[in-house]
């Protein structure tokens, strides 16, 4: 399970992106001053072949990266005690001002003992969790996907907020998920305080326990101002890559989870999966949405969602407007990359299900976090350095290599 080979490929495509010289505009547009911390993971599978595997990890204290101790059943990370993201009291996220002093902040833990990562905030990318979470609420009956649910005064189907929460990332949507989560029993409080929340007790049974939405709120607040967002709300690159393996329906049985195991009924696991394959944002280890941008990196070369074109070959996905004529990348492309993105000022996420158009055959997961978001970006409407969709092509080059270019045994 665990490919050394793979996992050092990946540390060395990470290396030479030079991510050292990177400019950061909090700093007067010198160079970072300290090492960006990414988690980054993939899963391959191969017909005929046992799925391979790596987790390599890099932060200011381990700029040169390290691989991560995989176990041979895919079970939780070895070896690696992941720590809570952090922000101050006024709610601001600090780990990543370019002054900060980590050895001044708090080491909460998250889960895990050995080498300490602090686990950036996963951004967006957390509502692949949370649309989990409704799938699985439905499952139980406490609700339906097509019952409407109303919030701020508008009356939608539960699938048409998850739908736009996924595909478009819509934070509007998020927070109707959230209150429906909250309305419907899923999370509830008591003195201000989180009793119950049925998504950490699925994560758990998954195996899954770095996976965290916590301290939300019944008004669907999701952020920092909530008493959620940065600390709260976390994800690593092993376990949503795990999720996405337990929801991939043409991904091998998961191998660390038992017989009985929870599963998503086929119908619920589709849903979530429309709102990845439908996804409207390639801005992140994917950049054909950005492609009209004179000088935009490739990424991971994916096609294009036609559902996003405008008459003009632009792109509109929700409040998201790019220019360019798109139109070709809805026909190129050799690679279906359903996925969910994670972007804000100071992070950047991307995780998904990577699958060949025929001829090319690779079928592989991944996930990535990072620090390195919308703060860095080389243009106002990108979501972050070039580095990250030369990383996505990168390693989109790695597992090609090792998918397509073998024999099965």
């Amino acid at each position: 399970m665990n490919d050394p080979d793979l996992a050092q490929a990946l540390r060395a495509a990470v290396q030479a992106l030079q991510l050292h010289t990177i400019a950061d505009p909090q700093d007067g547009g010198r160079p970072l001053r300290h090492f960006p911390s990414l988690d980054l993971a993939v899963v391959g599978f191969a017909p005929g072949q046992a799925p391979i595997a790596a987790n390599v990890l890099f932060s200011r204290t381990r700029p040169h990266g390290w691989l991560a101790d995989l176990p041979p059943d895919a079970g939780p990370v070895r070896g690696i005690q992941f720590l809570a993201d952090v922000r101050d009291a006024e709610g601001v996220s600090i780990a990543w001002a370019p002054q900060s002093d980590w050895r001044a902040l708090p080491a909460t833990p998250l889960w895990g003992a050995g080498e300490p990562m602090r686990a950036p905030y996963p951004a967006s990318l957390l509502k692949l969790m949370l649309a989990v979470g409704l799938a699985w609420c439905c499952q139980q009956g406490w609700g339906r996907y097509e019952d409407d649910w109303t919030f701020e005064g508008e009356r939608r189907p539960l699938r048409d907020w998850q739908f736009d929460m996924l595909a478009v990332s819509c934070n509007r949507a998020t927070s109707a998920a959230v209150a429906w989560l909250h309305a419907c029993g899923a999370i509830r409080r008591a003195a201000d305080t989180e009793v119950h929340n049925e998504l950490h007790r699925l994560f758990d049974a998954l195996g899954l326990p770095t996976l965290r939405l916590a301290n939300t709120q019944p008004d669907g607040g999701w952020g920092n101002a909530a008493g959620a967002g940065v600390g709260q709300i976390q994800m690593t690159a092993w376990d949503t890559v795990r999720l996405l393996w337990w929801l991939d329906p043409d991904a091998p049985s998961p191998p660390w989870l038992p017989p009985a195991a929870p599963r998503l009924q086929p119908a619920l696991r589709d849903e979530v999966l429309r709102g990845l394959q439908e996804q409207g944002l390639d801005t992140v280890l994917s950049s054909g949405s950005l492609a009209g941008l004179p000088g935009q990196a490739a990424g991971l070369p994916n096609r294009l969602n036609a559902r996003w074109l405008q008459a003009d070959g632009g792109w509109r996905a929700g409040d998201y407007a790019l220019p360019g004529d798109l139109r070709p990348l809805t026909q190129a492309g050799e690679l279906r990359f359903a996925h969910k993105i994670g972007n804000t000022e100071n992070y950047a996420a991307d995780a998904g299900i990577v699958q060949g158009i025929a001829p090319a055959r690779r079928h592989y997961l991944v996930a990535f976090l990072s620090n390195l978001g919308s703060r860095y970006a080389w243009h106002p409407l990108a979501s972050g350095p070039q580095q990250l969709a030369q990383l996505g092509a990168a390693l989109d080059a790695l597992m090609r290599d090792r998918l397509e270019n073998c024999d099965a045994v």
